[in-house]
């Protein structure tokens, strides 16, 4: 090999790398996309302090009105101080407390504000206020189909904040359209991904789990809107029900099941019972009882237990084979 001749584990820099046109963002694990990394990432800057600089605007203001009035040779310099004094008043910024200020120069992102008061920053930078308080959102009750394609209604409060306020800026056109969206989008796929009532023992469901489908709702939405700087701090689910087409139908599904359940344990006990008697009567020698006697007891047991109404007894003053 030539020294001339690059090696190719060292290929030579004036070869640019082929590279493709940008890719889609891919769906993530899920079913939720990835987001595409933001162009800029917030650091802070701190300005000269605002008091002293006010200070020294409102003396330049002065000192060149003052040289404007002598005439001469000094209104040259009147001029001058006035007019520097004038555009560096346009630097004084304030900060309230809860706010950020992101300042922008040129169309480059020279940092984001952040200490409350005033301060003085480039007079001819554009500065942007961004919220950083905590804020609410509810998203309107929307009518979905959960996992078994029944029409329901749910709705969610997502609490949220702005944590990087230059992606908030720069990575979306409307950070709060965006977070409103995204936590819409977020509601309607978790519906989708669970059924309303659980079908079998330990079957997630919306109702039934409620601790763990609003973990990950507030999962899905933190990674929904992290490209654009924001912060998911709780998300809950505030409304949840059958769609009203459905809702006598599916109430009837529910007071059946539930009516089964109750069934079902009523027989178990009553079984428990019957086995109980059976076996006091052996042990203590209560009385004799063959086959047919035993299937006997156990039917009007049965009976008595699992009735609805009280039942009324009927003597036999024959033998119970006649």
């Amino acid at each position: 090999m030539s020294p001339q001749e690059p090696s190719p584990q060292n290929p030579s820099p004036r070869t640019p790398s082929p590279q493709g046109p940008p890719q889609a963002p891919q769906p993530g694990a899920g079913g939720v996309p990835v987001m595409p990394a933001a162009p800029v990432a917030e650091h802070r800057m701190n300005g000269a302090p605002g008091l002293l600089m006010l200070a020294l605007c409102v003396v330049a203001v002065v000192v060149g009105v003052v040289l404007l009035g002598a005439g001469g040779a000094a209104v040259a310099a009147g001029v001058v101080l006035l007019v520097a004094g004038v555009v560096c008043l346009r630097g004084l910024t304030t900060v309230a407390p809860g706010q950020a200020r992101v300042v922008q120069l040129l169309g480059r992102y020279r940092g984001t504000l952040r200490n409350p008061g005033l301060t003085w920053v480039n007079p001819f930078t554009t500065r942007r206020t961004v919220s950083t308080r905590i804020r609410n959102l509810e998203t309107e009750a929307t009518k979905v189909n959960d996992a078994e394609g029944n029409p329901i209604e749910i709705a969610a409060v997502v609490v949220w904040q702005v944590e990087d306020t230059a992606k908030a800026v720069f990575a979306v056109d409307d950070y709060l359209r965006f977070v409103a969206i995204q936590s819409e989008t977020a509601v309607r796929h978790i519906a989708n991904s669970f059924p309303y009532d659980a079908r079998e023992p330990g079957e997630r469901s919306l109702r039934d789990s409620g601790e763990e489908i609003t973990a990950l709702l507030a999962q899905e939405i933190s990674t929904r809107v992290a490209a654009a700087g924001v912060r998911v701090v709780e998300s809950r689910l505030t409304r949840l029900s059958y769609a009203p087409e459905i809702a006598q139908v599916m109430l009837q599904r529910q007071q059946a099941g539930a009516v089964v359940a109750a069934r079902r344990r009523i027989v178990e006990g009553a079984v428990g019972m019957v086995e109980l008697a059976l076996d006091r009567l052996s042990e203590r020698q209560v009385v004799e009882l063959d086959e047919e006697r035993k299937a006997t007891m156990v039917s009007n047991l049965m009976v008595v237990l699992c009735g609805e109404r009280g039942t009324q007894p009927v003597v036999n003053t024959g033998s119970l084979y006649q």
